[in-house]
């Protein structure tokens, strides 16, 4: 067993056990406990349900008896299990040797929440947490320990669907929890480092790389860039760290320790100079709304130098908001009513001390470059869009590059195709013989929509790649009776901001 456990936590499986990790993934797999074979045994509406932390409905989908059964109740739901029962499915003596279980008279019982996650390229995959922590979240369970290490959340798959996932040298997870960052940079990383200042949450990283039959990772324990030499960089950098905005560090996987959003902050400013020539990084963040500044101001001076950056808020609430928020994630409404009125209260303090109006949730891609003048773009946009998002980050930054290296000279000698999915939308009066406003809207992706002009409108409509801009400009104007010279003046704003927002792209 590993030595890493606390006291009030359950003893951990051994890492250093390769043939039985190996044995015991072959029977997970030979019983289909993967995340398809999860949902068709469940149902959409069973399996949804454990994402709320309602296992009722999954408890009530394996009351039968197949392997498959058996596993979800044990690692999953956390329901002890007849030993002999066990036996025809699991290695059950190697696993109770290693600490993947632990028996009591008949039964058995895993410590570990073990839960089936579909890799990006179908591979089938294991993320290992706590006990509880695979289903929902801590404030799901009401477990307030110290050191708790959960499974994969929202934020988990937000921070890996964001991430550019193209062939790297090395990659860096920081703040590595149950390792899902990692074991996603092992499929296009030849090495990846991974850090926690929780040794329990490496050595947790280390059973998910191993039962999911991913590469070891180099696991380091410390903050930030601490456990890492001055000299080491790297290509990818991604964390989901503990971005919460509290009075103090109660909580490892979510509470920072540092004032206010200095953590985030902190981050964020020393990556610079960790990436190599065109490296991505890629974090997710909380912000404070502070009395008399901008946030998009206070973003843009966390951004290292040498760096594009790309800043999306995706949520904003008001600081009573966020305070329910994460007492309630710590189970604290549970509790006992004074002691939850007195946390909230020191949650309120902390922010009217700083002149905190509100907090502010989403990511930041840093992107090393060359240029002599980096892009900053921190926009808001708190509505849909379509997952993994990978490659429409890769895109943005192709673009700024592209836009870099083009004047408006430049882009009317240019060539464009309107971008896939893109439809357009008029708005006005019933009957009326003009539209309003023309409205372009993207179906993937960031799934943006941008008003445009009727100039802008045909312009789009009828960029296929076989005429320059320019040429299209003079086509438009004599069609409407315009001076092209005027028309080729005004234009390349409109082509400009088509292309940066990804409507328009070079052919």
């Amino acid at each position: 067993m590993g030595d890493v456990s606390n006291p009030s936590l359950s003893p951990l499986p051994s890492a250093d056990r390769p043939d039985v990790t190996t044995r015991l993934r072959d029977a997970l797999l030979g019983a289909s406990f993967t995340a398809d074979g999860l949902l068709e045994l469940l149902g959409a509406p069973a399996y949804a349900a454990l994402s709320r932390s309602e296992t009722v409905p999954a408890l009530r989908a394996t009351r039968g008896d197949t392997p498959l059964e058996v596993l979800v109740r044990l690692f999953l739901l956390q329901q002890p299990v007849p030993h002999a029962r066990v036996t025809d499915v699991l290695p059950v003596e190697a696993c109770l040797e290693t600490g993947w279980l632990v028996r009591a008279d008949d039964e058995v019982a895993a410590t570990v929440d073990v839960r089936p996650y579909g890799g990006p390229d179908g591979e089938d995959w294991f993320i290992v947490s706590d006990l509880g922590c695979a289903v929902g979240g801590a404030g799901g369970i009401g477990n307030h320990a110290e050191g708790v290490v959960l499974g994969v959340g929202g934020a988990s798959t937000t921070l890996a669907g964001l991430t550019v996932r193209t062939p790297v040298s090395a990659a860096l997870d920081l703040g590595t929890g149950s390792g899902i960052q990692a074991l996603h940079a092992a499929a296009h990383a030849t090495r990846v480092t991974a850090t926690d200042v929780n040794p329990r949450a490496l050595h947790i990283t280390a059973l998910t790389l191993a039962l999911s039959g991913a590469p070891a990772a180099d696991l380091r324990e410390g903050s930030l860039y601490e456990p890492v030499a001055a000299d080491d960089t790297y290509d990818l950098i991604v964390s989901n760290p503990p971005f919460v905005i509290s009075p103090g560090a109660r909580l490892t996987y979510r509470d920072g320790g540092m004032g206010g959003d200095d953590l985030c902050r902190r981050l964020v400013q020393e990556t610079g100079e960790r990436l190599n020539p065109g490296g991505f990084a890629h974090f997710l963040a909380n912000w404070q709304h502070v009395e008399g500044e901008e946030w998009t101001d206070r973003l843009r001076s966390w951004v290292p130098r040498g760096c594009d950056a790309w800043i999306v808020q995706r949520e904003v609430q008001d600081v009573t908001q966020y305070a329910e928020l994460w007492l309630r994630d710590a189970g604290d409404h549970r509790g006992d009513p004074a002691e939850y009125q007195a946390r909230y209260d020191a949650w309120l303090d902390e922010f009217e001390a700083r002149k905190v109006r509100a907090v502010g949730f989403g990511w930041i891609t840093l992107r090393r470059t060359g240029a002599a003048e980096p892009s900053v773009v921190a926009e808001e946009w708190p509505h849909p869009i379509e997952q993994p998002l990978g490659e429409t980050v890769r895109a943005h930054f192709d673009r700024v590059d592209y836009l870099r290296a083009h004047d408006d000279a430049a882009l009317l000698e240019a060539h464009f195709t309107l971008a896939g999915e893109v439809v357009q939308e008029q708005v006005g009066l019933p009957g009326a013989e003009d539209p309003e406003h023309v409205v372009l809207r993207q179906n993937r992706g960031m799934r943006r929509a941008t008003r445009v002009d009727t100039v802008g409108a045909g312009f789009a409509g009828v960029c296929d790649g076989t005429m320059s801009a320019g040429r299209i400009l003079d086509a438009i104007a004599q069609l409407v009776g315009e001076d092209p010279v005027a028309l080729r003046d005004r234009t390349p704003a409109q082509i400009r901001l088509l292309v940066e927002q990804g409507f328009l792209e070079p052919a």
